[in-house]
């Protein structure tokens, strides 16, 4: 695997090495010992998996305090825009965020650590999404920034007409009022 940091210190897309033929595929996509020596060491205690259909979008969540998680993400099916926002406050990158093309075809994996907001978008017809975290969820650390913040000005590549929220993540807070990391 390739693990390559991005312009925010400590995220990663990591591109597998992919073996094709006439049966089919095959790809490490995790192994331990490697990501250790590129990211660092973690320890992830619990593997997620959504279904979601095109337009849906989801977050940007994260997990307050001792909650907080980092997260491993891939797609098994289908194609996401998937976003990283850092949330630490001391950061020299605030404010900013990472955003990834990750798919079926490109099998690309994405790391985010923790202090930062995580949401995607789906852009296929349906997409099943994947990802590792290092803390399990608590409901009570959970919180999230509004999707269309002016402040973070995300380009997300379909319109906002057509795309699908809960109720939940479309009145989340804007990052100026959001607890957030120091």
């Amino acid at each position: 695997m390739e693990y390559k940091e991005t312009a925010i210190k400590g995220v990663y897309v990591i591109e597998p090495r992919v073996f094709e033929d006439a049966r089919g595929y095959f790809f490490e996509a995790w192994k331990q010992a490697e990501f250790e020596e590129h990211v660092g060491k973690y320890h992830f205690v619990q593997d997620n998996e959504s279904k979601s259909s095109y337009g849906v979008l989801r977050g940007l969540h994260y997990q307050k305090g001792d909650c907080s998680q980092a997260k491993l993400v891939r797609v098994i099916k289908g194609r996401v825009i998937d976003v990283a926002v850092d949330i630490r406050k001391s950061s020299p990158t605030f404010g900013q965020y990472v955003l990834v093309e990750l798919s079926e075809q490109n099998k690309r994996q994405f790391f985010i650590p923790r202090g930062f907001a995580h949401g995607f978008l789906v852009l296929s017809d349906e997409a099943v999404f994947t990802y590792k975290v290092d803390n399990p969820y608590a409901p009570q650390a959970d919180a999230g920034i509004r999707w269309n913040d002016p402040a973070l000005g995300i380009e997300w590549p379909i319109d906002p007409k057509d795309m699908l929220l809960s109720d939940k993540d479309s009145k989340q807070p804007l990052l100026a009022e959001a607890e957030l990391f120091d």
